[in-house]
């Protein structure tokens, strides 16, 4: 590639967010000449590390969320109908679990209000006889499965369909619109489709943005053969935990944190689970269980001693793999702190047998494990996140021509197909469907908003 190009479009990043909204941008509207650039290659660093799973299951205080995520698994859908084995996904649901009967009405209104804003239908199953009208996961596929979700409220009734789950589970909500997917081959379609349109991909390391009258006017890029300057008036930036830096290069500050999140797959080789289970999340408190021994042990040293106290909830595990496969992914992040992203992404050692000790908890079948930690797989990457965790998408402020797709934490993978259709309508000009402004930039600067959020929180977080 010569050391002076021309492009319609540059788009600073690889990952989820910049391949679909290149997608988007060639097969929707035209655009031919793209190009994106990324040191690494494509749907690495965080992308690769996702755990696939989708859902239309989020709180309010608007549908804008749900409405995104529902747009996002329609597009996920025609293609799955489309290209079966390229783009593999279930319909296996969402499992929360809980077996602390006081959090019944919380569990309830948190699903009635999901429901109300767009994901469907709230069936409640009451008493050991209440299943008549439940439809468990195993009796359906993608596109015949119930919309909506079901409550299931008694003990014996949720054993009868999660027999895995710790018998003391009172409560269990299960939305159904829900699942997971392969989302590096999603990915690699979508890149695939883009390059056959025209676009192209650059290794290389965004190093400047410059700007004309207030206007994109070009991209510099240091490349292993020299710096690259690439003539262009739009940029989009979906560089994911390099997003902050791409952004100031045009002066502009991100409001966004980052947050390392773990995984760890192992080897299920006693099929303690399911290999149809739901994405499951253990919702209550969780204490380690030690020995008499252990305890007086870990009290004595001062390094160790945190391991007795008591650690939030939100314990995740799913099967993952086809056909022979045994292996189990678990995610929880029972420490996790905003922090700057580090590459290599450093490891807990130690992440493994915590995360399987916490997990045994809700499926006490893993207690077999806790005597020998089965040989694990970790990896993990930075969610990217704004103060209410919904993304970026849309126009930077200042400079024309320049856009972002971005804070995608806890959701890049299943939201970026819509996220990236959305974006690519805003560059092309085409009408904006109504959830757009809730996604914009400049809504931080809305003094209202800002009080909106202090009484909202974090929207939607699941591991």
């Amino acid at each position: 590639m010569p050391g002076k190009v021309e492009a319609e479009v540059v788009i600073c990043g690889a990952g989820i967010a910049g391949i679909c909204t290149a997608y988007h941008l060639a097969t929707k509207h035209g655009l031919t000449n793209l190009l994106i650039v990324d040191p690494e290659s494509p749907l690495s660093v965080t992308s690769d590390k996702s755990y696939e799973g989708y859902r239309n299951w989020w709180p309010g205080p608007d549908d804008a969320m749900v409405a995104l995520m529902n747009r996002s698994i329609d597009l996920l859908e025609v293609l799955h109908r489309k290209h079966p084995e390229r783009v593999p996904m279930n319909r296996h649901g969402y499992v929360f679990a809980s077996a602390d009967l006081t959090r019944q009405g919380e569990m309830l209104a948190a699903a009635q209000e999901s429901c109300d804003l767009g994901a469907g239908e709230l069936r409640i199953h009451e008493g050991n006889s209440g299943t008549s009208g439940y439809t468990p996961h195993t009796t359906h596929g993608v596109f015949d499965a119930p919309s909506g979700a079901d409550v299931l409220l008694g003990r014996k009734q949720i054993q009868q369909h999660f027999p895995h789950l710790a018998d003391t589970t009172c409560v269990l909500l299960h939305p159904r619109r829900c699942g997971w997917f392969s989302a590096r081959q999603f990915g690699m379609y979508m890149l695939e489709q883009a390059r056959e349109r025209g676009a192209q991909s650059l290794s290389g390391k965004v190093v400047g943005l410059e700007t004309s009258a207030g206007a994109v006017s070009g991209v510099r890029v240091a490349t292993e053969s020299g710096e690259i300057r690439v003539n262009t008036a739009t940029v989009i930036n979906c560089a994911g935990p390099g997003q902050q830096r791409v952004a100031e290069l045009l002066g502009c500050d991100l409001p966004v944190t980052h947050e390392l999140h773990m995984k760890v797959a192992f080897d299920d080789h006693h099929g303690v689970v399911p290999r149809t289970m739901p994405l499951s999340v253990w919702l209550d408190p969780v204490c380690f269980d030690w020995s008499a021994d252990e305890r007086k042990l870990l009290a004595e040293d001062e390094s160790l001693s945190w391991l007795l106290d008591e650690f939030p909830g939100d314990v995740i595990v799913r099967p993952e793999g086809g056909g022979n496969s045994n292996t189990v992914l678990m995610q929880w992040n029972y420490r996790v702190q905003p922090s700057a992203p580090v590459f290599p992404i450093p490891v807990d050692e130690t992440f493994p047998e915590y995360a399987l000790r916490g997990l045994a908890v809700a499926i006490p079948g893993l207690k077999v494990y806790l005597e020998r930690i089965p040989k694990s797989f970790v990896d993990g990457g930075y969610y990217i996140k704004t103060p209410e965790n919904r993304p970026l998408v849309g126009a930077l402020p200042g400079v024309s021509g320049a856009y972002v797709l971005g804070g995608l934490g806890g959701s890049g993978m299943m939201i970026s197909p819509a996220a990236g259709e959305l974006l690519a309508a805003h560059i092309a000009g085409v009408p904006l469907p109504d959830y757009a402004a809730a996604f914009r930039v400049e809504r931080f600067d809305d003094p209202n908003y800002q009080k909106l959020m202090e009484q909202w929180g974090t929207s939607g977080q699941v591991g």
